[in-house]
């Protein structure tokens, strides 16, 4: 599978989703990730945080991330909620608590670092990932998903 829309991706698992970042040029993923397609991609990605949250890994943390991701219609910027507490992790489209760690980047560099397919300490340091707040969180974050090895 070599096209990166809504329809494929909900039908494929972590690993062919990290393959399918990894072989999509980046200018036909942000081509894609400025279109109509924008929110359900968002939305599909998010929802399969949950499942891919390591608990074992979390231990005790205590965390409210907002991903805010750029590049939208008209220049706006999406923001969605990570919540992790009491061994689980749930998300919404609709941030509601104060984060202890907020995010921002655009679109490319999000679907590169949930697929595994970029560094995301390098990507801050070269300032494509702006980070406030708790950044030793910031720092574990990956390692509390199961990302796929593309």
């Amino acid at each position: 599978m070599t096209d990166f829309n809504v329809e494929s991706l909900s039908a494929i698992g972590p690993k062919e989703f990290a393959q399918l970042v990894k072989t999509t040029p980046d200018s036909k993923l942000a081509e894609v990730m400025a279109g109509e397609s924008r929110g359900k991609i968002l939305d599909e990605v998010f929802g399969r945080m949950p499942t891919l949250f390591r608990a074992d890994k979390a231990g005790n943390t205590s965390a409210v991330i907002h991903w805010i991701l750029t590049g939208g219609a008209g220049g706006s910027s999406d923001t969605y909620e990570t919540v992790i507490e009491n061994g689980a992790c749930t998300v919404t489209n609709q941030p509601a608590r104060d984060p202890k760690l907020a995010m921002t980047m655009d679109p490319v560099t999000f679907l590169k670092v949930v697929s595994g397919d970029g560094n995301p300490m390098m990507m801050f340091m070269t300032g494509k990932i702006k980070a406030k707040g708790d950044l030793a969180l910031a720092a574990q974050v990956a390692k509390l998903f199961d990302i796929p090895k593309g």
